[in-house]
């Protein structure tokens, strides 16, 4: 057992990836959690009444520890008008999309989560997107809760650690969903180099996080200088998952080469599975929206798509790892795979 085994009080050194959006929920994070683990519960699209719930539920159905993560908002530049006018012509239903939400508004949501953690004393908080504001730092530290970082850098780790980070997620270019990357000038990189670059430079832990699905991907990321792994399509595709039974079936059907970065659902870098969406609009990436306002216009299609059980316009997060991932099983069997009980 190492030192961020032994600060997280889990058993495996595994990480249930957050992934906001309605695949996690409190029975799986909970199952996790129960297996030894580090069960995440993602507040990003929530709202503070539905988080609450959930931490309600999670007290319920594990009392191990888990973690929150909290997107730190993020308005990277003015919208244009023409650019917005320009999309929502493209975009099939987003004329239904809610109205954008300000910088402000955005605010608010994320402070009224962090009491919401001091209210009911989760212990463990991680923040993704840009570097927490030092005050939530200090009120979240101050009542003695473990703060992880997300980087997509050496440089991103080492100003996470200046900011007070306990420990830092470093994300490969490997993983699926939303790139975490707050400098601009960020680019991907390859899991094993991000390690090898960044563990030498800071002095908190690290947990890697990109295209692991089995128990070699985890040695290999220990042996490199990792603490944890953080997965997260090998537990988007198990029993207790809430995810699109399409988005399932694609992740089987699909192999590292079927994925790529996109910004046309969300308007920031995320890997999925390559759908019509993607391809009908692969000459526009340079043109998305920034996110948070591209994702807002596109939510709409998205959920039409799930209702009509249409995977061409769904956004099919998934990382490199989906060629060893071919059939539906329960969190314990997944944690089984990741790290063998007798090695524990």
């Amino acid at each position: 057992m190492n030192d961020l085994m032994k600060l997280l009080s889990i058993k495996k050194p595994i990480i249930q990836a957050p992934m906001a959006g309605g695949a996690v929920t409190p029975r799986l994070a909970a199952a996790v959690s129960n297996a030894g683990g580090l069960g995440s519960i993602a507040s990003g699209y929530l709202n503070p009444d539905v988080l609450e719930t959930q931490l309600l539920e999670m007290k319920q159905q594990t009392d191990r520890p888990f973690q929150v993560n909290l997107f730190v908002p993020k308005h990277e530049k003015a919208l244009e008008e023409e650019q917005v006018q320009r999309w929502k012509g493209i975009i099939p239903h987003s004329d239904k999309a809610r109205p954008f939400a300000s910088i402000q508004d955005d605010w608010q949501d994320f402070y009224q989560k962090v009491d919401l953690l001091l209210k009911h004393q989760v212990e463990i908080c991680s923040f993704t997107f840009d570097l927490p504001p030092e005050d939530a730092v200090k009120k979240l530290k101050g009542a003695g809760c473990i703060l992880l970082g997300t980087a997509c850098s050496a440089e991103e780790a080492i100003l996470m650690e200046e900011r007070g980070m306990d420990a830092v997620v470093l994300q490969g270019v490997e993983a699926g969903g939303h790139q975490g990357a707050s400098l601009p000038e960020s680019k991907p990189v390859e899991l094993p180099t991000l390690i090898t670059e960044t563990v030498g430079r800071i002095g908190i832990p690290v947990v890697a996080a990109g295209g692991i699905t089995d128990e070699k991907g985890v040695r290999e990321a220990l042996e490199l200088g990792a603490q944890c792994v953080q997965a997260g399509t090998a537990f988007l595709v198990c029993k207790e998952s809430a995810a699109h039974p399409v988005h399932k079936q694609q992740i089987f059907n699909a192999s590292a080469s079927d994925t790529r970065l996109t910004k046309v659902f969300s308007g920031k870098e995320a890997r999925g599975i390559v759908n019509a969406w993607i391809k009908e609009n692969e000459h526009r990436e340079q043109d998305a929206l920034p996110y948070p306002y591209l994702n807002t216009l596109t939510k709409p299609m998205r959920q039409e798509a799930a209702k009509q059980n249409d995977p061409s316009r769904m956004s099919l997060w998934a990382g490199q790892g989906v060629g060893q991932l071919n059939s539906e099983m329960s969190v314990e069997e997944l944690m089984e795979q990741l790290w063998k009980s007798k090695q524990n």
